[in-house]
């Protein structure tokens, strides 16, 4: 028998505060904390039980996006698109539903028409697709990955964390919200794509063309997935935080080659291409791209800076109120401590990720070409053409040829954490999950396929943020690891933020 899921949620008394206060702040010089305060609780009903059925059994469809393109089970998503018309009968009733991408449609465009059509729109993102299982992982799974177990009180399988909680978490608040009569004041579109793992080039890039040709001039508010609510999420901060994105890192990956001859192992050259293209690689690794503050780490530390270590904070007050171009001393002093850790230095700097690394088929063969992939994650002014120039210059050796193998796409705009879409969602996080958090922007070092929209001008308020509470670190695990799950309560609060936020946007 189905149950009802009831739990708190928060709505602002102070939901206008935030944007005359951040900008008093920021002309003061003020460092005092940006949390919002005077949250209280309301509650949403959640029918748990079927909810958590549908999101099983969308496990169980294995809508897998593999580096080889080739290797696509286009059965595996038209199945699941004809379950979700199935599971879901009012929103297919009510929204507009279209099949888009390119060369392969199988992305989904849901459009719910809005009262008032003067209004910007809003878009929700998620995807389908989700990664492999590499077969020497299999057993070391608790349960099978695709059979979309729900046991000891979580519901197990790949994609249930990244990210098919997401697309059921919105249709399952749309849904609720169709039975009760509601209907949204702005236009909204639900995005589902299809192949963010390998970079979105087939579906949301595509979708987003179709609706920058489609006339729409401005996006008022967009979300899609990123890190979840969890303790201890960034270092220095032991509290639950929910970190939201507000502008992503590009992506550039590079085909470096050695084509010379090859031979018999018994009469090796005085340089192999194996050990040329080797040394290129110690050379582009010993070549790191410079260090520096960017306007996203800026605005984290302002929100974030208050909350950390209070003998720090003139350190995380000279980053936030720094000016580009210029680095004082104490922020001379946070490059050097954010560089001594793995995580926080990739916010600093274009990485370089040597990723694939491929020659030879036997052993007593010396092959006649070696290739390797390295992947770069640039700041913004790092284009292609910019990254591919210093590889050369760092490289020194024209027997290396260069290719950019990857959809490229730049460094994203920067939403504004002061505007009044980042303050509803604030709202939004504390009605679900109360105020006992830290929230805070911050700049994200990897990537979602909602950088094709806020590469844009259309979208420049792009808010990234996965709508889920973890336990702890540890179950960060499951995102493209073994045994990803999540807590079938957690899920209840996912339907509901999503509720909650459809709501909290008619105040934009």
């Amino acid at each position: 028998m189905a149950k009802c899921f009831k739990y708190g949620v928060v709505v602002s008394q102070i939901a206008l505060l935030g944007l005359s206060f951040s900008i008093q702040a920021k002309e003061n010089n003020d460092f005092s904390s940006m949390q919002m305060k005077g949250v209280e609780q309301v509650s949403v009903k959640v029918d748990l039980d079927p909810a958590v059925e549908r999101l099983s059994k969308a496990v169980q469809f294995r809508t897998i996006s593999n580096q080889d393109r080739n290797d696509f089970d286009e059965k595996a998503f038209t199945d699941y698109h004809q379950f979700l018309e199935t599971a879901y009968p009012n929103v297919h009733k009510t929204l507009k539903r279209e099949v888009l991408g390119s060369p392969r449609p199988f992305s989904l465009l849901y459009t719910w028409k809005g009262k008032d059509p003067s209004l910007p729109p809003a878009l929700f993102y998620a995807h389908q697709d989700v990664v492999p299982v590499p077969s020497e992982s299999r057993d070391q799974w608790a349960v099978d990955p695709f059979a979309g177990a729900v046991k000891d009180g979580y519901i197990w399988g790949r994609g249930v964390l990244d990210d098919k909680n997401q697309i059921h978490g919105i249709l399952e608040a749309a849904e609720m919200k169709i039975k009760e009569g509601w209907q949204p004041s702005r236009t909204l579109y639900f995005v589902f794509g299809q192949d963010e793992e390998v970079g979105g080039p087939e579906g949301a890039k595509y979708i987003a063309d179709v609706l920058e040709q489609r006339g729409i001039k401005r996006f008022a508010f967009v979300i899609d997935e990123s890190a979840p609510l969890t303790p201890g999420i960034f270092p220095g901060i032991p509290d639950n935080t929910a970190l939201i994105g507000i502008a992503q890192k590009g992506f550039v990956s590079l085909e470096l080659a050695m084509n010379g001859i090859g031979g018999h192992s018994s009469q090796p050259p005085e340089e192999s291409n194996i050990g040329i293209l080797a040394k290129a690689i110690t050379k582009l690794e010993a070549a790191q791209f410079p260090y520096r503050i960017h306007e996203a780490v800026r605005h984290q530390y302002r929100y974030m800076g208050p909350e950390l270590s209070e003998d720090k904070q003139p350190m995380y007050a000279a980053v936030a109120f720094g000016k580009d171009g210029e680095i004082t001393p104490l922020e001379q002093k946070f490059i050097d401590e954010m560089a001594s850790q793995q995580v926080t230095r990739a916010m600093l700097h274009t990485t370089i990720a040597v990723t694939m690394f491929n020659a030879g088929i036997k052993d007593n063969v010396l092959p006649p070409s070696a290739t390797a992939v390295v992947n770069f994650r640039p700041m913004p002014g790092d284009t292609p053409e910019v990254i591919i120039a210093h590889v050369k210059k760092a490289i020194g050796d024209d027997r290396i040829t260069v290719k950019d193998i990857s959809a490229s796409t730049p460094a994203t705009n920067v939403a504004d954490p002061s505007s009044k879409s980042y303050q509803q969602l604030e709202k939004t996080i504390r009605q679900i999950y109360g105020n006992d958090l830290i929230v805070s922007p911050f700049f994200v070092i990897g990537g979602s396929d909602s950088k094709h929209f806020q590469a844009r001008k259309f979208a420049p308020d792009v808010y990234t943020i996965t709508g889920l509470q973890l336990e702890s670190v540890k179950e960060f695990a499951g995102f493209h690891g073994v045994n990803e799950r999540i807590r079938v309560d957690e899920y209840g609060r996912t339907i509901g933020f999503f509720y909650k936020l459809m709501d909290n946007l008619e105040e934009l």
